[in-house]
């Protein structure tokens, strides 16, 4: 194992980041992998957060879909009276100041699928811009056990592709369409349970707590070609990226 990614729901909720602190402090200096990562939204990150354990994380992806608050409106990505697109700059200038690789994800769908985001990604100047096609998972965001409904935001392939053609001049730029997302990530639950999305839902394994990794990694449809064709292994720990902190 050379990478681990703490993502959610939203990773800083519990204890104001601190129980997170902890357990990427733990990856990095117990077990000293190579990448330590994180997804969040960015509005609980503070930076007395990175003040403490900056030192032992790689990489920071905060979600943005849109760079026009409306649009973060219509999508959810707001945070109440806080601008989402001033906090994301303000995150990305803590990332520089302590030594964080800065990366961005974005969800296209049907609201911001006509955005054109090349002005503020190339000032933010994210060692990585993902960019995923919205995808529809039974009980997540689809049927009628779903936590939330995201039928209304699904875009059509061609959809995808103009949005990605519009920013092909965007060298940060790693597009995932639904095909490379599905079955091209390894992802355990809270009960260390592999989830496997091939036929459009998480099914669960047995957890490695119980069955070890050897045999709950057989039920997780991990596709490794499809891991390495999206681009997955990169060069991912910031002491091997050339950066100008």
């Amino acid at each position: 194992m050379e990478k681990i990614n703490f993502s959610g729901g939203e990773p800083f909720l519990h204890d104001k980041g601190e129980f997170l602190g902890k357990l990427v402090q733990f990856c990095k200096e117990d077990l000293q992998l190579p990448s330590v990562s994180i997804v969040s939204n960015g509005s609980l990150i503070r930076e007395k957060w990175f003040q403490k354990y900056g030192n032992y994380l790689d990489i920071l992806a905060i979600s943005c879909d849109s760079f026009d608050e409306e649009t973060n409106q219509l999508i959810g990505r707001a945070q109440g009276r806080k601008s989402h697109i001033e906090n994301l700059y303000k995150i990305c200038s803590w990332c520089q100041q302590y030594k964080v690789a800065f990366k961005i994800n974005s969800v296209i769908n049907t609201f911001n699928v006509h955005e054109d985001m090349t002005e503020h990604i190339n000032q933010l100047n994210p060692v990585r811009w993902k960019v995923f096609q919205c995808l529809l998972i039974d009980g997540e965001n689809a049927g009628e056990a779903a936590l939330r409904e995201a039928e209304r935001f699904v875009i059509e392939e061609q959809q995808f592709q103009e949005f990605l053609d519009r920013h092909s001049g965007v060298p940060c730029l790693v597009p995932e369409s639904n095909e490379k997302m599905r079955n091209s990530y390894l992802i355990l639950d809270e009960y260390m349970r592999f989830l496997d999305c091939r036929e459009g839902r998480k099914d669960p394994s047995r957890s490695i707590l119980d069955v070890g990794v050897k045999e709950a990694i057989l039920f997780s449809g991990f596709d490794e070609k499809m891991f390495l064709k999206r681009g997955g292994k990169y060069v991912w720990s910031k002491a091997d990226m050339k950066l100008e902190w």
